[in-house]
């Protein structure tokens, strides 16, 4: 059942995140809305006349998190199906890839996660041991980055003309126009039902992880129109995290799509360039561990006109940047763009780049002179970053340990947003929150405050929604509860006291971060004033919502 959206709600007994009242222990939702936060002793007031109070037992109450980049079909699709993330072998791999294929029931078949550079193999399946796990199955297989990817002889035999398209192999991963054709087919072949309970799946992890909101960064070469629309129009019948479109196509035709779906931008995943661990990623000089600088997918002049042509439609344009060559061609881009239409008309928009991840001293410069918001997603640190990882194997020591500098990015006053880019990582909110707090390089770190505005405020500020993502009176009431350790203020400096509890501070806490600590446990998720998620009654609330 449906819950009512104009009931008063008091939270009392516990620590509520707000810039209000940084010592309150309660808070007053009416309807939609935050009607006020207090002391539990001023909550008496208000106890008579609630229609329900929650008593929160110290837990701690603070805005529902945004996840400002996703791709929900191909989440849930891993969270239902066939997720190689942990995989520690090529051999285990495969085995695993054996016993999926084996439900095949119609329809087509769809994996990912898998990362040879976390094998002892150090390689890729080849196509006839693929073919020989899954059998005449027509089945795709995302790598970690979603930048290329296996298909076994039955997809391919879907995608006339593929041996003519760019990237392609005949043997081994497929990569850039190949890559992008099998991945359509293969999401062209899932039935309705199988696309429909993938994003119901994400959907529900979402809410029980404490977020609020998703961007779903849809597009021709990520998804379909068809997908964006779905999930949408899910997202609007069901009780759950409110859902923001973003259709990445160029030109006129991405222009009028965009609109015809109710996206709020012509951006999100519209590539200038790759990913790093496809080796496709846009670099001003050769990857270390290959001869070639990557992929351009799109130049400064096509980045000109999709600005000028989406600024003077009214929607956002948002690219994905990952090299510095690619961020370099956007920011020429944009530019060109504002000095045709005005900068502040073009500033106004806060276009979008998303992971801006090689982003240097000068294109930071010019990120914050034109006003883009940047979209970027700390676990890819956590997962690739430090002397030993993938990135420093791609572009060598020096070069990886200048990637994602989220510090330097906040002093020039970039606005950032916060995501997972799931499923490449999952939806982890609180695990977002300390890779940026406690990046593997420590010059790059950021206060868990600041990483915790960036993952709920930023992604509402990225939408243009400035007065959401805080809790205080007149403020939507999109929020989270959560079973969590002693709350402190901590710095990102571990050359001193890396935290305080001293209450003189007037700062209010968060909990405690530091690796090997236990994130907070979500116990209940509230989404304008309607419960999207409560621990202990998941299964009654999912079957309701179905």
């Amino acid at each position: 059942m449906t819950e009512r959206t104009d009931r008063t709600v008091l939270l009392r007994g516990g620590n509520v995140y707000s810039p209000a009242d940084p010592f309150a222990t309660a808070m007053l939702v009416e309807g939609q809305h935050v009607a006020w936060v207090g002391s539990d002793g001023a909550a008496e007031a208000y106890a008579d006349t609630v229609d329900e109070i929650v008593e929160l037992d110290g837990a701690l109450v603070t805005p529902a998190f945004v996840d400002a980049h996703v791709h929900a079909t191909s989440t849930g699709l891993a969270l239902t199906g066939l997720d190689l993330t942990d995989c520690g072998s090529l051999a285990e791999a495969l085995d695993r890839t054996a016993a999926f294929g084996a439900s095949f029931a119609g329809g087509a078949l769809i994996g990912h996660g898998w990362d040879e550079t976390r094998w002892p193999e150090r390689r890729a399946p080849s196509l006839a041991e693929l073919d020989a796990a899954a059998g005449d199955v027509p089945l795709y297989l995302s790598r970690t980055d979603v930048h290329s990817g296996l298909a076994t002889s039955a997809l391919r035999a879907l995608v006339p003309g593929l041996d003519a398209l760019p990237g392609h192999d005949a043997t081994g991963p497929l990569t850039r126009d190949a890559h992008h054709a099998v991945r359509q087919a293969a999401l062209a072949h899932l039935t309705p039902v199988q696309r429909r309970d993938a994003q119901y799946a994400t959907l529900r992890r979402a809410a029980a992880l404490g977020i609020g909101t998703l961007h779903e960064c849809a597009g021709p070469q990520i998804s379909s129109a068809e997908d964006l629309a779905a999930l949408l129009a899910l997202a609007a019948e069901t009780d759950g995290p409110e859902v923001y479109g973003y259709w990445g196509e160029l030109g006129p035709e991405g222009i009028e799509t965009a609109k015809r779906l109710g996206a709020v931008g012509a951006g999100g995943d519209l590539f200038v360039d790759g990913a790093l661990g496809s080796h496709t990623a846009c670099l001003h000089d050769p990857y270390t561990d290959a001869d070639h600088t990557g992929t351009a997918y799109l130049g400064a002049a096509e980045i000109a006109d999709h600005v000028t042509a989406c600024t003077e439609a009214g929607l956002q344009a948002g690219f994905h940047a990952i090299g510095d060559a690619a961020i370099g061609a956007v920011v020429e881009g944009v530019r060109a763009a504002a000095d045709k239409l005005g900068l502040d008309r073009v500033k106004a928009m806060r276009h979008r780049v998303e992971h801006a991840e090689a982003i240097t001293p000068e294109t930071l410069a010019a990120f914050a002179e034109l006003g883009l918001t940047a979209s970027v997603q700390p676990a890819f640190d956590a997962a690739w970053g430090g002397p030993d990882g993938m990135y420093a194997a791609r572009l060598g020591a020096d070069r990886a340990a200048a990637l994602n500098p989220f510090a330097a990015m906040l002093r020039a006053g970039l606005p950032l947003a916060f995501g997972s880019d799931a499923p490449v990582t999952p939806l982890d909110p609180w695990g977002t929150v300390r890779a940026a707090a406690f990046h593997r390089t420590p010059e790059h770190r950021i206060s868990v405050r600041a990483a915790f505005t960036a993952h709920t405020r930023g992604g509402h500020r990225a939408l243009g929604h400035d007065a959401d993502g805080i809790l205080v009176p007149g403020a939507i009431a999109s929020y989270a509860v959560w079973d969590t350790t002693d709350l402190v203020v901590q710095a990102p400096d571990t050359r001193i006291a890396g935290w305080s509890t001293d209450p003189r501070s007037g700062t209010p806490g968060l909990p405690d971060l530091t690796p090997g600590h236990p994130l907070p446990l979500c116990l209940r998720t509230v989404v304008r004033g309607r419960t999207v998620h409560r621990r202990d009654a998941g299964a009654q609330e999912a079957g309701a919502a179905r």
